[in-house]
C-alpha cells in the first residue's frame, strides 16, 4: 500500500462543466512538505486550480501556486526567505492511457486511478519544480575572487571565446 502524500486533496474526477478548487497547505503539511522538498522551512503554500473535463477521463487543471519558502543561498550558505509564484498546466489521465507525446513543451501529464485525483499531491509536484534548484538570495554578493579576472591557461580561453 502507498502511503498518503503529505499534502492530500482527492476531488471526484467525474462532474460536469468546469470547476475551481483551493488547496492552502496546514502548517503540518508545510513541514513534512519541506523535509520532502530538503528545504529548511515552507511557511505558507496555496494553489487555485481550474478545472476542465475532456474527454476520455482528461481532466485539464490550470493552476496558480503561491508559496512562501526558506532557502539555502548557494553564495552564502545563508538561509533566506523566498517567494514563488508559477501558472502551470497540467492534465489529469486515466492510469494506463496511451502517452505518445514527446513535445517537451506540452503539458505534464499525471496519471490517476479509480475515479480520484490528488490536487494536494499536484500542487506538491509543481511547488518541487518550481524551486530554484541554486537559490541565491538577492542581497548576496559573490566573494571577491569570484569576480577577479582568471588567470593562467582558461584566460587564454575565455580570451578567444569573447572573440567570436
Amino acid at each position: 500500500m502507498t502511503p498518503e502524500p503529505e499534502l492530500h486533496r482527492p476531488i471526484h474526477a467525474a462532474y460536469e462543466g468546469h470547476q475551481t478548487c483551493d488547496v492552502v497547505a496546514t502548517k503540518a503539511e508545510c513541514a513534512a512538505l519541506a523535509e520532502r522538498m530538503a528545504i529548511p522551512a515552507i511557511a505558507s503554500l496555496s494553489c487555485h486550480f481550474r478545472l476542465s473535463p475532456s474527454q476520455g477521463g482528461v481532466i485539464l487543471a490550470e493552476g496558480t501556486l503561491r508559496a512562501r519558502v526558506t532557502q539555502i543561498c548557494v553564495v552564502s550558505l545563508e538561509p533566506f526567505t523566498n517567494i514563488v509564484a508559477e501558472d502551470f498546466r497540467v492534465r489529469f489521465v486515466p492510469e494506463g492511457t496511451p502517452i505518445d507525446d514527446d513535445d517537451p513543451e506540452s503539458d505534464d501529464l499525471l496519471p490517476y486511478a479509480g475515479n480520484t485525483i490528488d490536487l494536494g499531491e499536484a500542487a506538491a509536484e509543481q511547488l518541487g519544480l518550481a524551486l530554484d534548484p541554486f537559490p541565491r538570495n538577492p542581497a548576496s554578493e559573490l566573494p571577491a575572487a569570484a569576480t577577479e579576472p582568471l588567470e593562467g591557461p582558461f584566460a587564454a580561453l575565455l580570451k578567444f571565446k569573447a572573440k567570436e
